[in-house]
C-alpha cells in the first residue's frame, strides 16, 4: 500500500492526491516572496517552496538571507495558509528550519550527506530527498533508508535531472524514474521540472508529462520577476504562466482519476486580477 504524508486538513501527498509545490528558488524581498505567494495561492498550490539557504557553485553567489529568510516564509505560510517546503543543508540547522517549514528538503548535493539525513530523520516533520545529479535510484532509495532508520517514514522522493552531455537542458530529467521507482518502493514521488529542464519554456510539458507518468507531486519555480532574480532565473515561471499550468494540470488531474490536493484554510488571499482561465479554482473540473 502507498504511503500518504497528511499535512493538515484538506492536504494529502500520495495515494489520489496530486499537489502542486511553487515558489521563487530563493527567498529575495519580502515584497517578491509576498507576490509569488499570493499568486501561487490564488492559482492552486498546495505548498509554498522558497530557499533560506542555497547551496551554490560559486562562493561569489547569493547565498540566501538564513534566518531571515525561514522567518518570512513562516510569515507568508500563515498569512496564505500554505505550508512551506524549504532546503536545510547542515545538520546543526535542522532543529532551526524544522521550527518554520513544514517539509525539510534535503537537496541533490546532499543526497548522501549521511550526517544530515541521519538528523532530519530523528525530527517528526516530512523529509523530501532529491536525488543527486549522478545518482543511480538505488542509491536515492539507500539515502532514504537513512532517514527511515532514524524513525521518520514521512520521506518523498524527488526527480529532478541527472546530468547529461547536451547542454541543451541543465539536466536530463528522467520521468522513467517516476514508474520505476513506483514499482520498487511505497513513498510518495515528486518531480521537479524546474531544475530537471532549466528552461522556463520547457518545464509546462515536463510537468504535464509528470503528472500522467505518476508522480505524486510537482515542485515548481514561480518568480515575479525572472530576468531580475538572483537564483536560476531562467527556469522561474511567471505568475501568470503558473496559472495557465495549473489551470492546464488540473483538467489532466481529473482526467488521471486523481485529487487536486490543496490545504482547506487556502483562499485567506484574494485571487490574482486578471482574465478568467478556464478549469482554474473558479470552475468544477470533473472528467468527462
Amino acid at each position: 500500500m502507498r504511503k500518504t504524508i497528511q499535512l493538515g486538513p484538506g492536504l494529502q501527498i500520495g495515494g489520489d492526491s496530486f499537489v502542486v509545490m511553487a515558489g521563487p528558488c530563493a527567498v529575495e524581498t519580502r515584497e517578491l516572496l509576498d507576490q509569488v505567494a499570493d499568486a501561487v495561492a490564488a492559482a492552486g498550490a498546495g505548498v509554498l517552496r522558497g530557499g533560506a539557504f542555497k547551496p551554490r557553485t560559486s562562493p561569489k553567489s547569493f547565498q540566501g538571507l538564513g534566518l531571515p529568510g525561514l522567518e518570512l516564509l513562516a510569515a507568508a505560510s500563515a498569512r496564505t495558509g500554505l505550508p512551506v517546503v524549504t532546503e536545510v543543508m547542515d545538520p546543526r540547522d535542522v532543529e532551526m528550519v524544522a521550527r518554520h517549514a513544514a517539509i525539510l528538503q534535503v537537496g541533490s548535493r546532499n543526497m548522501q550527506n549521511f550526517p544530515l539525513l541521519r538528523e532530519v530523520g530523528r525530527q517528526p516533520k516530512p523529509v523530501l530527498l532529491k536525488r543527486g545529479a549522478a545518482a543511480t535510484l538505488d542509491e536515492l532509495l539507500h539515502a532514504a533508508d537513512y532517514i527511515r532508520q532514524e524513525g521518520n517514514e514521512h520521506v518523498m522522493l524527488c526527480e529532478r535531472g541527472v546530468r547529461g552531455f547536451d547542454p541543451s537542458t541543465r539536466y536530463l530529467l528522467d520521468l522513467a524514474a517516476v514508474p520505476a521507482l513506483r514499482g520498487r518502493t511505497d513513498l510518495p514521488i515528486v518531480v521537479d521540472p524546474s531544475h530537471g529542464t532549466g528552461r522556463r519554456e520547457l518545464v509546462a510539458p515536463m510537468a504535464k508529462a509528470a503528472l500522467v507518468a505518476g508522480a505524486d507531486a510537482l515542485l515548481i519555480e514561480v518568480h515575479g520577476a525572472p530576468e531580475r532574480a538572483l537564483c536560476d532565473g531562467d527556469q522561474a515561471l511567471r505568475p501568470a504562466d503558473f496559472a495557465v499550468l495549473t489551470a492546464e494540470l488540473r483538467r489532466l488531474v481529473a482526467l488521471c482519476g486523481r485529487r487536486w490536493s490543496r490545504p482547506e484554510t487556502t483562499g485567506r488571499v484574494a485571487s490574482v486580477p486578471g482574465p478568467h482561465v478556464p478549469g482554474s479554482l473558479d470552475d468544477e473540473v470533473v472528467a468527462p
